[in-house]
């Protein structure tokens, strides 16, 4: 396989993973393309490397670990931008709170 198709299937498997992540997170996410396969190539990679280590080489369930690792980045992200789970900035929490009042 030539290595640009590799690449090309590895941006493909980062963008439906980190597409996935973004949707089990409810709200909207102000993130680009671009940023979602590299969310998602992120993820898969740490899914990777956990499956790895604790299956001893084998690779079972690689998808589902590469996908909650995903999600746990989105989080993260929205986290460092003053988020929450369900708020994904600082003004969008804050729109919320004065809907409530």
């Amino acid at each position: 396989m030539s290595l640009v198709v590799y690449l090309i299937l590895i941006a493909l498997q980062g963008l439906i993973v980190g597409a996935l992540a973004r949707l089990a997170l409810p709200g909207r996410d102000p993130m680009s393309v671009p940023m979602t396969i590299g969310i998602g190539i992120a993820g898969s990679f740490i899914g990777g490397v956990i499956v790895y280590v604790v299956s001893d080489g084998a690779a079972y369930g690689g998808f589902f670990v590469a996908f909650f690792a995903t999600v746990l980045i989105v989080y993260l992200i929205r986290r460092s931008r003053g988020g929450g789970l369900t708020a994904p900035d600082a003004a969008s929490a804050e729109r919320r709170r004065r809907r409530r009042y």
